[in-house]
């Protein structure tokens, strides 16, 4: 019998590694698996790539993570958010390595992994400092910088519900870069609000097919950063 749902958070991150790449859904703080986030710091793993769309805060997410010094490198679009001082001189961040990517072009690389692509070309950062020491090619008359894809070895994202073979749906724009990330990791585990009978999801529902996912852990009353203020 298939069934992913494990019995909690610290079961959810167990055997994550040193030297990983993770990805970290979320756009803002809509759809931040925060409680997955702060289960891999209790669960101690170091030296870690961290991608996601950015880091909003210290307390929680993303910047968590950092602050903890658990992350050698970031791979974002927006790395700080108001109010934050992530990346400032003296910040726990000062050390981490920074890739600055443009939004689409994040996505992309993403969705490129999970489509067993492993790059592309677009015009978006050519003649830009995030395009220097690319390669260039040009098509129909126009330049384009070839971007590779991002393999992860581990993706931790948040849905609404899941049933116990892992198909899930998602809360509105809490979708965000969720489902192309469950497709881009070796193994995606999932934070979700509920769990449901099979079948009591709409199969026209189903935003990300349980193929994509590991591991499903219930969090009934997600972490927020004003809870940890």
């Amino acid at each position: 019998m298939i069934d992913k749902q494990v019995p909690d958070l610290a079961a959810a991150l167990e055997g994550v590694e040193d030297g990983s790449v993770v990805l970290v859904g979320g756009f803002g703080d809509a759809g931040v698996a925060n409680d997955l986030v702060q289960a891999l710091v209790d669960q101690g793993a170091k030296n870690l790539t961290l991608v996601g769309n950015g880091a909003i805060s210290e307390v929680v997410g993303h910047g968590r993570l950092i602050v903890e010094g658990r992350v050698d490198k970031f791979i974002a679009s927006f790395p700080k958010g108001r109010g934050s001082s992530l990346f400032e001189p003296g910040d726990a961040s000062e050390n981490v390595e920074l890739e600055i990517v443009p939004q689409g072009t994040l996505a992309e690389r993403i969705r490129a992994a999970g489509a067993g692509i492993p790059g592309f070309y677009t015009a978006t950062s050519f003649g830009t400092p995030l395009g220097e020491g690319k390669e260039v090619k040009e098509f129909d008359g126009e330049n384009y910088v070839l971007e590779r894809a991002i393999k992860a070895d581990v993706a931790l994202i948040k849905a609404r519900t899941a049933d116990r073979w892992g198909n899930l749906t998602y809360a509105k724009t809490a979708r965000n870069f969720n489902p192309i990330m469950a497709m881009a990791a070796k193994m995606t585990i999932v934070q979700v609000s509920e769990i449901v009978e099979l079948g009591e999801i709409d199969p026209e529902q189903i935003v990300t097919p349980g193929i994509f996912v590991d591991r499903v852990v219930l969090v009934a009353d997600d972490l927020r950063e004003e809870s940890r203020q």
